[in-house]
């Protein structure tokens, strides 16, 4: 590799990932206002947040091939965040419930040294079985999803909530579509295998 790998972010899911490329890196936590802009649509706004988190490491890191990603979950059109709570995980999963929930991961890679980057937006579908009110319940109780936009974890769990699962990578569902770096990384010149 020609210049050193960095994560802009503290994300043990995504650093989990990030290790299944067998390649060196290290990780830094972006300092990033995460709000969404008024009438910013879901594509748009992880876009956004993935370029500002590279972009955010790269005055400490100015060597680096940052890696930036944020994801956002759709719920009948509705953007949803992390729950936070145990009744606000149940409300999503009972607006999920029956539905195709759409989750957007943005991805870039930053080069800090050549100022330029590489940004898309990767779409997972996510088809949720009707779920009871009781099965939800459990089900939060035992894995307690707070801290995951759309309240599950398909790594766990979560998987007994769905119907069928649409999208290039499984991995972009958990946080960091691999495909798409993989291919990003090599338009840099740093070959996976």
């Amino acid at each position: 590799m020609n210049q050193p790998l960095l994560l802009a972010s503290t994300s043990p899911f995504r650093q989990s990932l990030l290790q299944k490329l067998q390649l060196p890196f290290t990780t830094a936590k972006p300092d990033t206002d995460e709000t969404p802009l008024p009438d910013e649509q879901a594509e748009q706004l992880v876009k956004r947040l993935a370029e500002s988190k590279a972009r955010a490491c790269a005055a400490a890191h100015p060597e680096h091939l940052i890696i930036g990603s944020d994801q956002v979950c759709v719920i009948n059109g509705q953007i949803v965040g992390k729950p936070h709570t145990v009744d606000n995980a149940c409300r999503q999963l009972e607006a999920a419930s029956g539905q195709v929930v759409t989750f957007y991961t943005g991805l870039c890679l930053y080069n800090a040294k050549t100022d330029t980057e590489d940004v898309i937006c990767e779409p997972f579908h996510v088809h949720f079985r009707t779920l009871m009110p009781e099965a939800i319940r459990n089900y939060v109780e035992r894995e307690q999803p707070l801290g995951c936009a759309g309240s599950f974890m398909c790594e766990g769990l979560g998987i007994a909530l769905f119907d069928r699962l649409e999208g290039r990578d499984p991995n972009t569902l958990i946080g960091l579509p691999l495909i798409a770096l993989r291919e990003m990384l090599e338009k840099q010149g740093c070959q996976v295998l």
